[in-house]
Order: structure tokens, then C-alpha cells, then sequence
């Protein structure tokens, strides 16, 4: 949701995450993304995932070491199960 207040910082922390992960060993699936388009916007679209954003902003709503549980109510990307764990 782009009205969200702390859009921007919660943009920020998952670009930091996504770094970290990728130095991490992560290799996001562009294959999840069904559209032709250029590889780096494919990393971006799996960058914006709501899962992802949900745990970005709980990292920064929360104090630190608390457990985040994120629910969905859809099916999970490959991606996203692959990043997250």
C-alpha cells in the first residue's frame, strides 16, 4: 500500500534485508514472476511482496528479538518461502 505512513522506511529495511539475504547466499526466483520483463524488475516485484514488507515492518514496529508471525490467507510464493526461511 503506497499510503502507507512508514512506506519509506519499511522500503528501506527490506532493501537491507534483500541485500543481506543475497550476500547470504539467497538467489531470488525470477521464475516466480510470469511477466517478460528485465530481470532486476523481477527482483524488485519479489522485493515488494506483502510477506516480505509484513516483515519489514515488524522488524521496525517491534523491539528486538520479539517473534514475528506473519499470516496469509493465499499461497506463498516459492520465492517468498525461500527467502524467509
Amino acid at each position: 500500500d503506497g499510503t502507507h505512513p512508514q512506506k519509506k522506511e519499511i522500503y528501506i529495511t527490506m532493501k537491507k534485508i534483500w541485500d543481506e539475504i543475497k550476500k547470504m547466499g539467497y538467489v531470488p526466483d525470477t521464475a516466480s514472476v510470469l511477466h517478460d520483463l528485465e530481470e532486476e524488475v523481477k527482483e524488485q516485484i519479489l522485493r515488494h511482496h506483502s510477506e516480505k514488507l509484513a516483515i519489514a515492518f515488524g522488524l521496525i514496529s517491534t523491539p528486538d528479538k520479539t517473534t514475528l508471525r506473519i499470516m496469509k490467507n493465499l499461497r506463498v510464493c516459492n520465492d517468498c518461502h525461500t527467502a524467509i526461511k
